[in-house]
């Protein structure tokens, strides 16, 4: 029987999973998805390839995931299907058929990032462990200038979590940009690929800009020194959101990590 590739566009609530990849401590998206797989497909165990990690707590709008099963399931039926057995906080989105080791990972081009801030004095029981809540005012105008000193290709050291597996912190981030949408601000970054905690911390660093305890000028030389102790704190995990991955037509070696 030949085995079968499957591309599955996922959404999710971070609130209580440890991120994406399976870990002993606790539940995480991947390994959840691939409890119920593993029913669908009769017991054959089933291993889930996204197109990055996320973190702790992280929440996606839209993840790219890939499969191979030796048993064939139409497409619709395993929406169907996925969708009954996962927990309310996790849905499939969309399922079609792709090559036998589809790896989203190899095929990602573009990914986009959103930090969100609630900013008001008042919190909102509605949105807990979805935003960051700010007291105090934020100067947006401060914030999208630094912003812009983000776009291009730099050494991200400062930007990087200990920790980070990446063998280089050589990034490209094609634009920041910081808005106000009602009672929120959205920090919207666009790139191919991000260093572990690499927008939490851009983010926590623009926080600090927006508040007056840093200027906003001091991003390049964060940049070129490459300190992490030098740049801002990394903003919680309950503020970011994974909105979209967009896939070329196929597969490179660019070899750049995702590991929020």
């Amino acid at each position: 029987m030949e085995r079968r590739g499957y591309r599955l566009d996922l959404a999710w609530r971070g609130e209580r999973f440890l991120g994406w990849q399976v870990q002993p401590q606790g539940p995480t998206v991947q390994s959840v998805l691939e409890g119920a797989l593993t029913k669908i497909f009769g017991g054959e165990p089933i291993r889930a390839r996204a197109s990055g990690r996320t973190d702790s707590g992280v929440h996606a709008a839209h993840q790219v995931v890939g499969i191979d099963a030796l048993a064939p399931r139409a497409p619709e039926a395993l929406l169907r299907g996925l969708n009954a057995l996962l927990p309310d906080d996790i849905a499939v989105l969309r399922v079609t058929e792709a090559p036998v080791g589809f790896d989203p990972r190899h095929w990602a081009r573009r990914k986009h990032y959103r930090y969100r801030l609630l900013r008001r004095a008042a919190r909102c029981p509605f949105r807990a462990g979805q935003t960051w809540h700010l007291h105090g005012p934020l100067d947006l105008d401060a914030m999208q200038q630094a912003a812009a000193s983000f776009a291009g290709r730099h050494d991200w050291s400062a930007f990087r979590a200990a920790g980070c597996s990446a063998a280089h912190a050589l990034r490209t981030v094609e634009s920041v940009a910081v808005q106000a949408v009602e009672d929120e601000v959205f920090i919207d970054v666009f790139g191919n690929g991000f260093l572990r905690h690499q927008v939490r911390i851009m983010a926590g660093t623009l926080v600090e800009v927006g508040q007056g305890s840093r200027p906003v000028a001091s991003i390049p030389a964060l940049l070129a020194q490459g300190d992490r102790t030098a740049a801002g704190r990394t903003a919680p995990a309950a503020g970011l959101w994974l909105m979209a991955v967009e896939l070329g037509e196929r597969p490179h070696g660019d070899g750049a990590v995702d590991d929020e």
